[in-house]
């Protein structure tokens, strides 16, 4: 699948500006992208240049204030939040620098979070949560909640659960910001696998130069605009 040249997300003229009070702040600045499908990016740049804000206009969490967002054949800034939502839930896996995982619920319950959503019976649930547990060499830890595991487990399981629902592109914003180097080393290879042998578009944001060093191609944001 990966590399067949197809662009999956493209961006034209975007512009956001968020407003504190009645002042505006820009954030980003005409911004065209373009992002092949298969293809592993990381998004680098310093604190306050608009990475998350361009990741979550790409993932459909945001709109942009003016600007074309076409993502995985869809036009995102023609939608309506309940499209959106819908679109979200098939399309995009979301992986947080914070895990996001629910401290009540089983590695395999966290993991099956975004399938509740869907109109898959149970059995057929189970088998993509142990699948995808599986993918991320988890498959023994299905019934431990979060407080068991490692901070890398944890973030294991979030990709688990990003990837359950098959989803056309994984979007990660700073993946491995709360591990240690060790544990970063295991995401970022588990997150090669996913791009080289699933063919998952990955787009990630990035503070670590180690892990920009991991993607295909390294991106850097400055000011809104890409350098």
């Amino acid at each position: 699948m990966a590399g067949n040249g197809e662009t999956i997300v493209k961006l034209a003229g975007i512009n956001k500006t968020f407003y504190r009070g009645k002042e505006p702040i820009p954030v980003l600045d005409s911004l065209d992208l373009d992002v092949p499908s298969g293809s592993f990016e990381a998004l680098m740049g310093p604190s306050g240049s608009g990475k998350s804000t361009l990741l979550n206009i790409i993932a459909g969490l945001d709109r942009p204030s003016r600007g074309s967002v076409s993502v995985a054949g869809s036009q995102l800034d023609k939608m309506s939040d309940g499209e959106l939502a819908k679109w979200r839930s098939q399309t995009i896996g979301f992986v947080f620098q914070s895990f996001n995982l629910i401290p009540v619920l089983t590695a395999a319950q966290n993991v099956e979070l975004p399938l509740l959503l869907t109109g898959l019976s149970g059995a057929e649930r189970k088998k993509r949560v142990a699948t995808a547990l599986r993918i991320v060499g988890l498959e023994d830890r299905m019934d431990h909640y979060p407080r068991q595991m490692s901070g890398g487990q944890e973030q294991r399981v979030a990709i688990a659960r990003a990837i359950v629902n098959d989803p056309k592109i994984i979007v990660a914003d700073e993946p491995t910001g709360d591990l240690d180097r060790k544990s970063a080393d295991d995401v970022l290879t588990l997150m090669t696998k996913l791009n080289k042998e699933l063919g998952k578009t990955i787009f990630m944001v990035t503070h670590d130069p180690h892990a920009a060093e991991v993607a295909t191609v390294q991106r850097k944001l400055d000011k809104g605009a890409l350098l």
